[in-house]
């Protein structure tokens, strides 16, 4: 062979060698991930081929899957009281995707995920049509109506519960909110819309918006307070004058009006919510006691339930004035619904934080529990002493005080309301908020976060304790009348 052919020879079997290696590379080490890629409309086709399995509420679905006709993907999902449940189940589109529960679960819900591979390969022998496990969460149907109907008409807002004792979330609700069936077909205008629009309706507020708790806040510090050892006795005098000038600055703090704030106690400055005594606590006991309590309480790391919920703030850079703003809700201090409802919730389990979920079990077709969810103990910001003085702090809120709205008739109800800055030099309607817990003989089943963002009430009408606690109360009962 001369030169030139065998140069030609080599040069094809090294084509050859290429294809050959870039065929088993594709075939043995990419096999998977192609499959399995979002862009491969075969992925799309499969899901879509049979009915999705359902997200379970109270043992009931609150989703369906429906024939399309005409098209390659065979079934679309469909959604019972949409917008009530979309916080929950999130969404799943033809044309979009999914989100939240529908999306971390997606391998349950259309049969594929590998804890179903013995099921899928019994479903071949036999002929039977494959077919999705289900999703059963902690909700709480009457919790969560009472919630979503609550938020109905006072613009934006959320809603968090949760038990106490476990940590399963009874009630998420967001306003305002959308209904998932609208683009859970190829057609994909509805999401557009959607998510255009300025109110963002497509929006978790309850995980994934941040807001300053404003004086709901005043529970952290008071926690601090006494689990640091400034303070012991919730009825004797504090020292805290009034007016109280911030430290470093010639700026006196305001409270909201003329309260009888001078060297009050903690109960007496809770029921009546004085900035002086808890910005002076936070300013006592520094960012770094306060910090560690705040975090203590799940603050400044993000939850899964499994959805994830954005980190709620505590700054850890602050001088001494900004610790105590920060001590009472304002200058960076950012709470989600979630993480303030677990405020609520620590100290009405006595000081045990349990990790908030929503999903109890996962099942497979044939109703087999493929997964069971243990409650988890998730850190213990006060001492089980401290936690009943600040239970008893809080049911004087409520006896007595600003959260009179939320009281429940032969039911003891401890909360804290707030109303938070909004806007440059707080030029826009406040933040209402609510947290609170009810407690009966057998112990505490509810504790719930309620912020109300923009409602339509005029300004001077906005309170936690007006807007949000009677939402609060509604969420509370509900779970209650559900236990009896």
């Amino acid at each position: 062979m001369n030169k030139p052919l065998r140069r030609i020879a080599i040069f094809c079997g090294l084509l050859v060698l290429a294809l050959l290696a870039r065929d088993n590379w594709l075939q043995y080490v990419q096999a998977d991930t192609l499959a399995k890629d979002e862009k491969n409309p075969r992925v799309t086709i499969e899901r879509y081929a049979t009915p999705r399995g359902d997200i379970i509420v109270d043992g009931k679905p609150v989703t369906g899957s429906k024939e399309t006709g005409g098209s390659d993907l065979k079934y679309k999902r469909t959604y019972k009281e949409g917008p009530m449940w979309s916080p929950v189940t999130g969404f799943a589109s033809q044309s979009v995707g999914a989100t939240q529960l529908e999306s971390i679960e997606d391998g349950i819900l259309t049969g594929n995920d590998d804890r179903l591979f013995f099921r899928r390969s019994l479903d071949l022998l036999t002929g039977e049509k494959k077919e999705g496990g289900n999703v059963v969460t902690t909700l709480n149907s009457d919790a969560q109506k009472a919630a979503y109907k609550g938020l109905s008409g006072l613009g934006k807002g959320a809603v968090a519960a949760l038990d106490p004792s476990t940590g399963a979330i009874l009630a998420l609700a967001s306003a305002p909110s959308y209904d998932p069936s609208t683009f859970a077909g190829t057609d994909g205008s509805a999401f557009q819309k959607l998510d255009k629009n300025k109110d963002q309706p497509m929006l978790n507020r309850a995980l994934r918006e941040t807001y300053p708790p404003g004086s709901t806040f005043k529970a952290v510090t008071a926690a601090a307070a006494l689990e640091h050892g400034l303070y012991d006795d919730i009825d004797a005098p504090t020292k805290s004058p009034l007016p109280w000038t911030m430290p470093d600055t010639t700026q006196p703090l305001p409270n909201e009006g003329n309260l009888p704030c001078k060297n009050a106690s903690l109960r007496e400055a809770l029921r009546v919510s004085c900035n002086t005594v808890f910005g002076k606590i936070g300013s006592d006991l520094g960012k770094d006691k306060m910090t560690e309590t705040a975090e203590k309480f799940g603050f400044n790391e993000q939850q899964f339930v499994p959805v994830r919920s954005n980190a709620s703030v505590f700054p850890k850079k602050m001088d001494r004035p900004q610790t105590a703003l920060s001590s009472i809700g304002q200058f960076e201090t950012a709470a989600t619904p979630l993480q303030m409802a677990m405020v609520a919730s620590a100290i009405a389990n006595d000081g045990k934080l349990m990790e908030p979920y929503m999903v109890s079990e996962l099942q497979a077709p044939n109703l087999d529990v493929i997964e069971k969810h243990s409650p988890k103990e998730m850190s213990q910001p006060l001492s089980e002493e401290n936690a009943q003085k600040l239970q008893d702090m809080m049911e004087t809120v409520i006896d007595k005080g600003t959260g009179t709205n939320a009281k429940i008739p032969d039911v003891t109800v401890g909360g804290k309301t707030g109303t938070a800055q909004h806007g440059i030099d707080n030029s826009e309607n406040p933040y209402a908020w609510f947290i609170s817990y009810a407690k009966t003989d057998s112990g505490s089943p509810v504790a719930v976060a309620v912020v109300v963002e923009d409602s339509k009430a005029g300004r001077d009408d906005i309170s936690g304790g007006g807007l949000a606690a009677p939402i609060a109360k509604d969420v509370m009962k509900a779970v209650l009348d559900s236990k009896k």
